[in-house]
């Protein structure tokens, strides 16, 4: 399993459209990725998930995987993450 915390650097936190790209890069994958925030797990493959995990600016959260892939797909969102997902 490959771990990794990331820390959300864009002002708005995850909304709609984080959650969206996030969702889209981790289906890319074959690996079971997920965030972790607290104690809470979210399927990192579902929006609606993402969402509800009200995150919001400088909340830190570590993405897991497991797979074949699993290091490129943490790699993949990791930099979604330090990209501040392209808004800002």
């Amino acid at each position: 399993m490959t771990r990794k915390t990331v820390t959300i650097k864009n002002r708005a936190g995850i909304h709609a459209r984080p959650a969206a790209l996030i969702a889209q890069t981790a289906n890319r994958y074959a690996s079971e990725i997920v965030i972790e925030r607290d104690d809470t797990r979210i399927n990192a493959k579902s929006i609606m998930g993402i969402i509800t995990m009200a995150a919001s600016y400088n909340t830190q959260l570590t993405l897991c995987a497991e797979g074949t892939d699993e290091a490129e797909a943490i790699a993949a969102l990791e930099s979604l993450f330090e990209n501040k997902f392209e808004e800002e």
